[in-house]
């Protein structure tokens, strides 16, 4: 088990925790009698959230409010900690979101707020507060990218791009950390059952359309593989089989046949 013992001193930071899987992420550390730090923009729901993960299972719970397109924001996040006295042992950069459609027609603003919380809060987040985990020499980190990230995905372009970075960033990182006590674990979901089709701008029904229902998985499931993969010390978690064997495919398949094709069915596409 690598996943670091309860303390009163220590907190887990859980971006994205006020819905979808950082916030059964979130449950999940509580119910390991972890102390949880939830970061994210809805201050409602973080309370809330916290409130029930404190009076559940005895932890400290708490919410930050934070815009992690914003640096300043972000930097926010270790001067609150630092004045509560916490110290971060588990580091979960699950915030994220994908824009869709073409980038001939894209929004500018939106497609650099998706990099800005896609890429560089993670790298922020991670070069904030994992040196104090490699000078206690104990801690770990997860990283969600998706199964996106081992190919291009037409329709999402920047959105896979950005979960392909996700992906080389930890694996470097990890193979960095390996002397050092601290772990990184990326977790690579397939298609979820939360609300992220919805806020990306596609329907459920083609959301369904364009993967096959026995590729979903529910949030819980999907929590629990995560908190799993990083207490054995995983390098990548896929939820799923067919969501591995879709990975695999992703990653191997000649560019040239691939693109096309997923430039044909993605729903964002279709006229």
């Amino acid at each position: 088990m690598t996943l670091p013992a309860p303390d009163p001193d220590r907190t887990c930071l859980v971006t994205g925790a006020s819905s979808g899987i950082g916030e059964e992420i979130a449950r999940l550390l509580a119910g390991r009698g972890l102390g949880v730090t939830l970061v994210a923009r809805s201050e409602a729901k973080l309370k809330t959230l916290a409130e029930e993960l404190g009076s559940t299972h005895g932890v400290r719970a708490e919410a930050i409010v934070a815009d992690l397109t914003d640096e300043p924001s972000r930097t926010a996040i270790a001067t609150e900690l630092e004045g509560r006295g916490l110290k971060v042992n588990v580091l979960v950069n699950d915030a994220g979101f994908s824009t869709m459609g073409p980038v001939s027609r894209s929004d500018p603003a939106g497609e650099v707020a998706m990099v800005r919380t896609n890429v560089e809060a993670v790298v922020h987040l991670c070069s904030l507060f994992l040196p104090g985990m490699v000078e206690r020499r104990s801690g770990a980190v997860l990283n969600v990218a998706s199964t996106a990230a081992f190919q291009p995905l037409p329709g999402q372009a920047g959105y896979a791009a950005s979960k392909a970075f996700v992906l080389s960033y930890s694996h470097a990182i990890r193979g960095e950390l390996r002397p050092s006590g601290v772990t990184v674990t990326i977790l690579c979901p397939g298609p979820v059952e939360t609300g992220f089709a919805a806020a990306a701008g596609i329907s459920d029904a083609e959301a369904s359309g364009a993967m096959p229902r026995f590729m979903w998985l529910p949030v819980g499931a999907v929590a629990k593989a995560a908190v799993d993969g990083m207490d054995a010390n995983r390098a990548v978690v896929i939820p799923g089989m067919a969501n591995r064997a879709s990975a695999v495919a992703g990653w191997l398949s000649p560019r040239s046949v691939l693109v096309p094709m997923l430039a044909k069915y993605h729903p964002a596409l279709r006229d």
